[in-house]
């Protein structure tokens, strides 16, 4: 989805190597969705901030977006929405998404290779089982969803490298949709949505200090911040994310297993 920065309202954002035999324990992943990671694309390009004249830093680590707040471990998010009533509920599909870090898939891919395994899916089964046991494989997605306003909540985690913690949060509405087409009276009531929707934004967390759409904690872009888009909402640690790529890179070379070369 294509983000428009919201316009200013004049109301005022260590591994050892193991058996690879154990690729053939039964493995059930089925109530979880397994993909590939990608955090190494998320927000490496990180823009400059600047705090407003009139503004001083905010607190921005203890914003919560219904609850939920950077720097929570998995657990804290599980209690807060699988076991207890809220207003937001797991999405039906995939609310849970385990994940491998890349640097370390690609470790256990060539592992399993090395033992003459080459068949897509008993690759795959070889993978998941090695970084399962080697406590690789981690929760980096939990997706949540309130079926009566349409709202959405999007939850990513650091890798057990930096103890799995929350570093990024997506919240996102309908505020921006034309509800029936694109008539002076859809617009006006889009408008309605968004003054509304920023309304309330400012009631929560204030108005922003940097620019017209951020709130953050200092100029320094790798501490915890939030943006505001029409209809959405982002807050992000792109620090501990930062700190959580390259600890996994550190560790993953330390660790591979490479052949016993002599010369």
């Amino acid at each position: 989805m294509m983000k428009k920065t919201l316009f200013f309202i004049s109301l005022f954002s260590t591994l050892f190597c193991v058996n690879v035999s154990v690729a053939d324990n039964d493995m059930d992943f089925d109530e979880f969705a397994v993909v590939d990671d990608n955090s190494d694309d998320d927000d490496m390009n990180i823009d400059n901030v600047f705090l407003n004249k009139e503004f001083g830093p905010i607190d921005v680590r203890h914003f919560d977006i219904a609850g939920a707040m950077l720097g929570m471990n998995y657990d804290d998010i599980y209690n807060l929405f699988f076991n207890k009533s809220s207003l937001y509920s797991p999405r039906h599909k995939n609310s849970i998404v385990y994940t491998i870090n890349k640097e370390w898939k690609y470790n256990l891919d060539y592992e399993c290779r090395q033992n003459n395994i080459f068949v897509p899916e008993k690759l795959e089964k070889c993978i998941n089982s090695l970084a399962k046991n080697r406590g690789l494989l981690y929760v980096s997605e939990v997706h949540l969803e309130r079926a009566f306003t349409g709202e959405t909540i999007d939850i990513y985690f650091t890798s057990n490298a930096t103890d799995n913690v929350v570093w990024k949060i997506v919240y996102n509405n309908d505020v921006d949709s034309m509800d029936g087409g694109f008539t002076e009276k859809f617009a006006n009531v889009r408008e309605k949505k968004i003054l509304a929707f920023w309304q309330g934004v400012v009631d929560k967390y204030g108005m922003p200090n940097s620019g017209e759409d951020k709130w953050i904690s200092s100029e320094n872009a790798y501490d915890p911040m939030m943006q505001a888009f029409y209809g959405q909402l982002v807050l992000t640690d792109n620090g501990i994310n930062a700190t959580d790529s390259a600890e996994n890179i550190q560790k993953s070379r330390e660790n591979f297993q490479a052949k016993p070369y002599a010369f």
